[in-house]
């Protein structure tokens, strides 16, 4: 039974929390991120648009944000689910290198880790965690506003139907 609570309110906050719709299938090359550039934990200029052939989930998040170092794990457990699925999971923040990097190497998380160079209002990102998922076109086919069970049957298949 609670098992299936779970997995009612789950299925009941996805979808109050995410928005598809075919206006926003636009290709990265000609959306807002096409300008925003992006660094790995060791400098080196990142695009979105690099990782083309892929699905991606995109998420943004910040080392004081309860609720993005919460879903972490479940984040991590499916990133390891969808690797043979074509997924890359880019975790992305606007704080420091620095700050970044103490975090992944105090948590031991196995993520992309990327330092966004400039403001993230720009993306019209004003809740954390906020995640975006983008299809092989690199057409943005999902956004999700707040924390999510990642690792959940549900939302596994959710992905995998991407």
């Amino acid at each position: 039974m609670k098992k299936l609570l779970i997995a009612f309110f789950t299925i009941a906050f996805m979808a109050c929390q995410s928005t598809t719709s075919k206006k926003e299938k636009t290709p990265i090359e000609k959306s807002k991120t096409s300008k925003i550039t992006y660094v790995d934990l060791s400098g080196v200029e990142v695009k979105l648009s690099d990782y083309k052939g892929k699905k991606m989930l995109v998420n943004y998040w910040a080392t004081w944000c309860g609720p993005c170092v919460k879903e972490m794990p479940a984040l991590l457990k499916a990133q390891e689910i969808l690797k043979e699925n074509n997924y890359v999971f880019l975790l992305i923040s606007d704080e420091s290198v620095e700050k970044i990097s103490t975090f992944k190497s105090e948590n031991s998380y196995d993520f992309n880790f990327l330092k966004l160079t400039s403001s993230i209002d720009l993306l019209g990102i004003y809740a954390l965690p906020t995640t975006y998922v983008y299809n092989e076109k690199g057409e943005k086919v999902k956004e999700i506003v707040g924390s999510v069970i990642w690792d959940s049957k549900e939302m596994i298949q959710t992905l995998k139907d991407i």
